[in-house]
């Protein structure tokens, strides 16, 4: 498979996704996501982003800066936010959101598009808001 057609396979709970690497516009940021695959945590409901899930990723380094970053991502279309004035996390939209923290409104690398599953983003949403924290993982596909 092409290297700029790389998909991701992301679970969380019951719930699979396929997401395409956006590596033409987000190279650095795709490369050092890539080098952690897999990738597990917790999702739990944003506090300030609105209709979206996070990653709370504290002090993690990925070692990349801004790129092809945005405020106002479309439901699936995940973010990594490097760190900086909040802590590192991933975003995962499901519906209407700006990314936002305490300190105020934040951009991120849109890094991943979901291309498969998106029917069932609200579904996603609905757990994480009244079930609590969700396990991710994130895996090559």
């Amino acid at each position: 498979m092409h290297s700029f057609s790389m998909k991701i396979r992301i679970v969380v709970g019951s719930l699979h996704f396929v997401g395409r690497l956006e590596r033409e516009r987000a190279p650095a940021t795709c490369s050092a996501f890539l080098a952690r695959l897999p990738f597990r945590g917790k999702l739990i409901q944003a506090r300030w982003s609105g209709e979206a899930a996070w990653m709370p990723l504290g002090e993690l380094n990925f070692g990349v800066s801004a790129e092809n970053s945005t405020s106002d991502p479309a439901p699936g279309q995940l973010l990594l936010y490097p760190g900086g004035v909040s802590e590192t996390e991933i975003l995962f939209p499901y519906g209407s959101c700006r990314f936002a923290s305490k300190f105020g409104q934040l951009a991120g690398n849109h890094f991943i598009t979901i291309v498969e599953g998106a029917e069932q983003l609200g579904t996603l949403g609905e757990r994480v808001l009244w079930e609590g924290a969700q396990d991710i993982a994130f895996e090559a596909e």
